[in-house]
């Protein structure tokens, strides 16, 4: 139990077994949260109630809401946000900021090759059997060098934290990783509901996002350009991430545009505007790849530009992230990922990857099927948390359906021990308490020519349902502010 007299934690039941990132094993609060956990006791249920109703106020009048597609229907819903802070001390970011920038740098070399001389998989690195069956390895692509040498202009990396205390890398995200508006929201919301615990804490700022990016984003720019023009294209306003959409072009002071906004003459791409065509050089893109050019992908696409594809072949524009990315997120590949890394920097990963069985590997494929209820199942290409299994979770009914779709397709899955996310003090609505939920966070990294950025907070997201080990709000997670402390 907490150390100290608080209304707000009296109810709080510690699970020895998880690693609770507030309290140590004998139940003493840390004493990197010691203020916090002080500064928050001083509020009344009733008082936190107020303030946690002004929060989603908040987010409700500004529009952050994000969409869940279900069977059935689709809904718009307040992204959930908890008022506790995460904290990350100095030392502890130290090692994550430079362990998703060595990742960041690998993918970007690992990418640049296998659209060239493929030179890992003719080693044997890399079995080229892996990349071949990707769908999301664009042949288009070959050959293509991308103004300035950068594919992955934006990753999003998911680490957690294990019961052994230790950091590991869940998976990379560099097709259009998202999630970073909320991270800035969270902040603002923070802020304004209880600006004073700022005062107690030296933190780093998380509102520098949008102009890093932008400044980054020019360091891309295509040759010949002095002052290029960026946009942020998205596939519209029902898109599930559209307020990111809108508000990263709001706050980097650009054009939001559709496809439909945009249109190729002579190999450059324009925009239409009230005083005539605008060139575009730099495009945040936020459309899937088949989406992209209807002349190069599907012929079906209404989102994309006619002649975007040709374009940007004959490096008229830059396009971020570059198409074909999403090959080297495959979670297939990810298994590799030491490997990848030695082999293009010849550095030990700083950040350890949890223990992966690829399915389309006989052996593996075996232990997997004989293990399901012990492992976390995952799609190699899905996003957002769907199609994910936690064995221990499922029926028999639900085992045996499991065991049959990887049977029938292996090269589709991939499986992972069930880790023990640690868990952090998260206020539960409906119980009006503090209750252990799993979290795990989600890094942003921008590499740039010869730059390169990692924003200091990324966005914690929370399992909200007990013992849940999904924190992907399509999935019903939510999100925590996080604080990054400056050296003291």
């Amino acid at each position: 139990m907490p150390n100290i007299e608080s209304q707000i934690f009296s109810s709080y039941q510690r699970n020895p077994l998880l690693h609770d990132e507030i309290f140590d094993q004998e139940g003493q609060v840390k004493a990197i949260y010691q203020k916090l956990f002080n500064l928050y006791g001083e509020h009344s249920i009733e008082d936190y109630i107020q303030l946690n109703n002004k929060a989603k106020s908040s987010f409700f009048n500004q529009g952050i809401t994000f969409q869940v597609y279900g069977k059935k229907e689709t809904q718009e819903k307040i992204f959930p946000f908890d008022l506790f802070p995460r904290i990350i001390d100095s030392q502890e970011w130290e090692t994550i900021e430079s362990g998703v920038i060595q990742r960041s740098r690998a993918l970007n070399l690992f990418l640049s090759d296998l659209y060239h001389e493929k030179k890992i998989i003719k080693q044997g690195v890399v079995p080229l059997e892996l990349i071949s069956s990707s769908a999301n390895y664009l042949h288009q692509m070959l050959g293509i060098d991308p103004p300035g040498g950068i594919y992955n202009h934006i990753s999003g990396t998911d680490i957690i934290k294990h019961n052994d205390g230790n950091w590991y890398v869940l998976e990379d995200n560099i097709r259009c990783p998202s999630g970073v508006s909320y991270v800035i929201c969270n902040r603002t919301a923070l802020k304004r509901a209880l600006f004073g615990v700022f005062n107690h804490y030296q933190t780093h700022t998380v509102t520098d996002y949008a102009e890093n990016l932008l400044d980054l984003l020019e360091t891309v720019k295509p040759h010949g350009v002095d002052q290029p023009n960026c946009i942020v294209i998205t596939p519209g306003m029902y898109n599930s991430a559209f307020y990111e959409h809108s508000y990263l072009a709001k706050t980097m002071g650009v054009e939001l545009v559709e496809g439909r906004d945009l249109f190729v003459e002579n190999d450059f791409v324009y925009m239409k505007t009230i005083k005539g065509p605008q060139r575009v050089d730099i495009i945040y893109r936020r459309i899937d790849d088949l989406f992209l050019d209807p002349l190069e992908f599907r012929e079906d696409s209404t989102l994309g530009v006619p002649g975007l594809f040709a374009a940007y072949k004959k490096g008229n524009v830059t396009l971020a992230n570059a198409p074909g990315t999403g090959v080297a997120d495959d979670k297939a590949v990810y298994t590799y990922m030491p490997e990848i890394i030695k082999y293009y920097l010849g550095e030990d990963p700083i950040l350890s990857n949890v223990y992966t069985y690829h399915c389309s590997r006989p052996q593996e494929l075996k232990y997997v099927l004989e293990n399901v209820d012990k492992l976390v199942i995952k799609p190699v290409d899905e996003a957002g948390g769907y199609g994910i299994s936690i064995g221990n979770k499922l029926t028999k009914k639900e085992i045996n359906e499991r065991k049959k779709q990887v049977k029938e397709d292996p090269r589709k899955y991939v499986a992972q021990p069930i880790m023990s996310l640690s868990v952090h003090p998260t206020y539960i609505d409906e119980n009006h308490s503090f209750e252990q939920r799993h979290v795990d966070l989600r890094t942003f990294t921008i590499l740039g020519k010869d730059k390169e950025f990692v924003l200091k907070g990324g966005l914690t997201r929370v399992a909200l349902q007990k013992g849940n080990l999904i924190v992907n709000s399509s999935q019903g997670g939510g999100s925590k502010d996080t604080w990054v402390l400056k050296n003291q």
